[in-house]
């Protein structure tokens, strides 16, 4: 079986890949500032087209990493 994607759909499935890469790459770099282990395995695993990282960041947005000195 043989399968045809047209321009548009591949153009689809790239802007969310992009979209994808970019919201999760915000949000594990947060998680692990915040030692949010949970938070970083679910970020990693599940695949929800940005809306996993988005939720993260919305809810920790005003959590920061302790400082160690």
């Amino acid at each position: 079986m043989t399968y045809h994607l047209t321009t548009i759909q591949l153009s689809v499935i790239a802007v969310l890949a992009v979209w994808e890469l970019i919201w999760k790459g915000i949000a594990l770099w947060k998680a692990a500032k915040n030692n949010d282990t949970v938070w970083y395995v679910a970020i990693i695993v599940i695949n929800t087209v940005g809306l996993l990282p988005i939720i993260y960041l919305l809810t920790h947005k005003h959590e920061q990493a302790t400082e160690k000195v």
